[in-house]
């Protein structure tokens, strides 16, 4: 129970920790040092008892805290220097990782022996990009090499949006404090084909695994899927089926997870145990159990280093690992102790790891799991059936098999809901037929058989493993093509996220306790309590913090609308299906009611396709050219032209540029034949103006003047010198001027004079790499803004020097 109650409590700490916006001073830490004297407290009263509990209770969480404040106050110290920032650095190292590919190049950490450059600073673990140059040949890159290289690099910084991930936690949990490129026409030469060291060797393996996998099956189509389940390299795995693996429910399995770690070192111990019983001799020297055992934690860490050793992987180690010192010391842990060497296990070397949704599904499914299994009454052995059978005889045993396998499986598909729906706003119906066949075949044929070919010298058990992987999908693609197969709402409020767990638990009560359907209950207030709409004659408006592109999400009571969709960032992550879906999803917009795309850029139309996938839209409209695949996509597409209008709920829409006899006039770039829209309650008025230049600022002063001044200006083309004429910002003289730029991005956008020339109009000034997302709420009555950077801050969070 002491050791639960602490395990709890620091864990509670760490949690708290990463709530901060600031760390703490540890002048108080000294506090913590009288609290372990709590437990000579004598519990010779329940008053006693409960003192005692609660001083430890708040012992453990003020070490688990300040624990988590020590361990990021030494990875913040580590930082790249501002005035090294995107200039050529060169430097030697080794490639510390299995680089990745994606469309442009690889991906790839890298750990820095020497910094070549003078005065440069460099931190030790940074993570680079290639980029491939058709008019040189590409850097071929591995493993555990030692590499000379001239990068440009900069600090970590990613976007900040509602409900969107956090790029720069993962960089701090990753000890990665610099970020980059390697300079194609720098100075880059290999060294040595192999570094020193354990990690790097591992590392090496694990390169040799993927390229003998892809030598093997060459285009096969799960072949990607194995790298995955054997190495843990999930990029290998295309976006389409990992769509079908997220829709199903399955995607858990398609990763290194505890359970597949769980399957190995099973069969580890029960072939050891066998085998080793097999010998007198060995057994008078050794205990089977014991060398079984020993044998299931090796093959269980062998399996997680293959894997890259991420938090599912770490938790099962931990807990096969206090089984095996159970054993090997004669003692009993109970199921809550070994749980508690797991949880601490993860989060003393890795505090981060608590905002890892991985850690929760993790840690929350042995939970469950526990929950429905152990300390519940067992059958009587020879109880007999309704026909007299004998249930616990030996024929009955594969029957009560599926029974417990049954009731885990009901546990994790009911049990699961709240995480899911906090974490990502969705739940596959299908999910529990998916999990109880693909667990088995996966976990159990495809995964020993592609495990084996890595460490042999046949082919055949990984052309078996395919064929088993094929008959998987066909299933699951099955399954995932039926309507309705996944549940997709918003984001549930924090105390129906709790109200629901409670309502799991008591969902999941042994048989025999009364109203137990009183937990369905307890989970409809997740499904039911929707964000609430903006009121009416009001505007709800959502300036995503896409990086270098645009996307703007405009709200009002009863209708959505999306301008523009930002930038494609790699093979199957664009902004759409990393930022837009999943923030729109949260916010309870699950149609769109128009789609807007200016312009024929990737900075704006790069993440259209997955949003168009992602949720049905009533029209899209746009200046894009005839024949464009995105046009085909849409049943209603229509070109964007001066004069178009409409009004949704009090709110006015009206369309002023391009005119339609524009479209006739191919010389026309197609920057200067965006879509300039603008939205108007009463006299307060948005101005959004896409990537238009000079040509036509000009022609919107000719035939709008009247209709430019605006309350805030979406900034033209990112703060572009090619855009923002004098004329222009002084007849529109906005009250806030929005860039949407990247951070550091390549254009150096935006330009110091612009600034200079929005600034002097007295216009308060924007940016989303500075602000993050810009939450903008507008009424008859003014404007109301929110940087949602500064607004939800960490401590981690990054703010770009001014």
């Amino acid at each position: 129970m002491r050791m639960a109650l602490f395990t709890l409590g620091f864990s509670f700490g760490v949690w708290l920790l990463q709530q901060q916006t600031a760390l703490p001073d540890f002048g108080w830490a000294w506090l913590l040092s009288g609290l372990p004297f709590t437990l000579l407290i004598p519990t010779k009263s329940i008053a006693l008892r409960v003192a005692r509990t609660v001083l430890l209770a708040s012992f453990a969480s003020g070490l688990g805290f300040y624990h988590a404040a020590w361990k990021a106050e030494q990875r913040l110290a580590i930082t790249l220097p501002d005035e090294w920032q995107g200039r050529d650095i060169e430097v030697v190292g080794v490639v510390a990782e299995l680089p990745r590919n994606y469309q442009q190049g690889l991906h790839f950490g890298f750990d820095v022996e020497k910094t070549l450059t003078p005065q440069a600073t460099v931190p030790p673990h940074i993570y680079l990009s290639t980029h491939f140059d058709p008019k040189s040949i590409p850097l071929a890159l591995h493993a555990g090499e030692r590499w000379q290289l001239t990068l440009r690099l900069k600090q970590p910084h990613g976007s900040s949006n509602p409900h969107g991930s956090d790029f720069e936690v993962w960089a701090l949990e990753n000890n990665v404090r610099a970020i980059g490129y390697v300079h194609p026409k720098g100075n880059n030469l290999r060294i040595n084909a192999l570094a020193d060291g354990i990690n790097y060797r591992i590392e090496t393996w694990r390169e040799a695994v993927r390229d003998k996998f892809n030598a093997t099956l060459g285009a096969a189509p799960y072949v990607g899927v194995l790298s995955a389940l054997t190495i843990g390299d999930q990029s290998s795995i295309p976006l389409a089926q990992w769509q079908v693996f997220t829709r199903t429910g399955v995607n858990h399995l398609m990763s290194i997870s505890g359970l597949h770690i769980t399957m190995l070192a099973s069969i580890g111990f029960a072939l050891t145990y066998w085998l080793w019983r097999r010998s007198a001799r060995l057994t008078l020297f050794l205990p089977a159990r014991k060398a079984a055992a020993l044998v299931a934690l090796l093959v269980a860490f062998a399996y997680a280093l293959l894997s890259g050793f991420a938090v599912p992987a770490q938790r099962t180690v931990y807990m096969v690992a206090a089984v095996a010192v159970a054993l090997w010391l004669n003692r009993n842990f109970s199921l809550g102790q070994i749980l508690s060497f797991a949880l601490l296990g993860v989060l003393i070397p890795d505090p981060w790891a608590v905002l890892s949704p991985g850690f929760w599904l993790s840690f929350g499914a042995v939970a469950l799991i526990l929950y429905v299994t152990a300390h519940r009454l067992k059958h009587e052995h020879w109880q007999r059936d309704g026909y007299g059978k004998a249930v616990g005889h030996p024929s009955a045993y594969p029957m009560r098999v599926l029974i417990e396998y049954g009731k885990v499986q009901w546990a994790m598909s009911i049990g699961l809901i709240p995480m899911l729906l906090a974490l990502f706003q969705q739940v596959s119906l299908v999910s529990p037929i998916a999990n109880a066949f693909a667990i088995p075949l996966v976990s159990l044929v495809v995964v020993p058989l592609a495990l084996l070919d890595a460490v042999l010298p046949w082919d055949v058990p990984l052309w078996l493993a395919h064929i088993v992987m094929g008959w998987t999908m066909m299933v699951l693609e099955w399954l995932n093509s039926l309507p309705q197969a996944v549940w997709t709402q918003h984001a549930p409020p924090a105390w129906s996220i709790i109200a629901g767990m409670l309502g799991v638990l008591v969902i999941l009560l042994p048989r025999g306790f009364p109203a137990r359907w009183l937990g369905f209950l307890l989970l409809l207030p997740m499904f039911l309590n929707s964000p609430e709409p903006p009121a009416p004659d009001t505007l709800r408006l959502i300036i995503f913090d896409v990086g270098q592109g645009l996307a703007v999400a405009a709200q009002t009571r009863h209708h959505a609308l999306l301008y523009d969709t930002g930038p494609n960032f790699s093979d199957g992550a664009d902004s759409g299906n990393r930022i837009l879906v999943p923030g729109l999803r949260a916010m309870g917009i699950s149609k769109l009611d128009g789609l807007i795309l200016t312009h024929d850029d990737t900075d704006h139309t790069g993440g259209a396709a997955s949003v168009m996938q992602a949720m049905p839209i009533d029209w899209l409209s746009s200046s894009l050219p005839d024949g464009h695949p995105l046009l085909e996509q849409a049943a209603d597409n229509r070109r964007c032209t001066d004069g178009q209008s409409w009004q949704w709920d009090g709110v006015n829409f009206e369309m002023l540029h391009p005119d339609a006899d524009s479209y006739a006039i191919a010389k026309i770039r197609k920057n200067n034949r965006g879509c300039v829209l603008r939205i108007s309650i009463g006299d307060r008025h948005i101005l959004l103006t896409a990537d238009i230049e000079k040509e036509s600022e000009q022609q919107l002063l000719k035939e709008h003047a009247d209709k430019l001044p605006a309350a805030m200006l979406i900034v033209q083309h990112h703060g572009s010198k090619s855009s923002s004429t004098d004329a222009f910002v002084t007849a529109v003289k906005p009250g806030y001027a929005v860039f949407t730029v990247g951070y550091l991005n390549r254009f150096g956008h935006p330009k110091q004079e612009v600034l200079q020339r929005y600034a002097d109009s007295g216009a308060e000034l924007l940016r989303s790499d500075q602000d993050g997302a810009i939450l903008v709420e507008m009424n008859a009555d003014g404007l109301k803004i929110e940087r949602y950077r500064k607004t939800h801050k960490h401590y981690w969070t990054h703010f770009p020097p001014l």
